[in-house]
C-alpha cells in the first residue's frame, strides 16, 4: 500500500466544494488514479484524524488545449468527494 501523502495530492478548494464543506460535510481531494476507495478512506482517516461515512470518485477527462497550430492534452486525473460524519471537520487554512 502506498503512504497516504502519495494517495491524496491536494484538496480542491472550488466554490462548488465549499459548498458542499458547508451544507453536506464533503470534502473534494484529488487522488492517485491508482487508487481505490478504500485506500483513498484510510488515507483520509490517518492524515486527518477524522471518521469517513462515504467516498465517491470520478475519473475527469484532460481538456484539449490549442496553442498556434499544435494541438496538446491536459492530464487525465482522479477526483474524490469524501463524506465525513457528523461533528468531524478539515480545516485547511488554519490560523488565516
Amino acid at each position: 500500500m502506498k503512504a497516504p501523502y502519495e494517495i491524496i495530492r491536494r484538496p480542491l478548494i472550488t466554490e462548488k466544494s465549499t459548498q458542499q464543506k458547508e451544507e453536506n460535510r464533503q470534502y473534494v481531494f484529488e487522488v492517485d488514479p491508482e487508487a481505490n476507495k478504500i485506500e483513498i478512506k484510510e488515507a483520509v482517516e490517518q492524515l486527518f484524524r477524522v471518521k469517513v461515512l462515504k467516498v465517491r470518485t470520478l475519473n475527469v477527462l484532460g481538456k484539449i488545449k490549442r496553442l498556434g497550430r499544435r494541438y496538446g492534452k491536459r492530464p487525465d486525473w482522479k477526483k474524490a468527494i469524501v463524506t465525513l460524519r457528523e461533528g468531524d471537520r478539515i480545516d485547511f487554512f488554519e490560523g488565516a
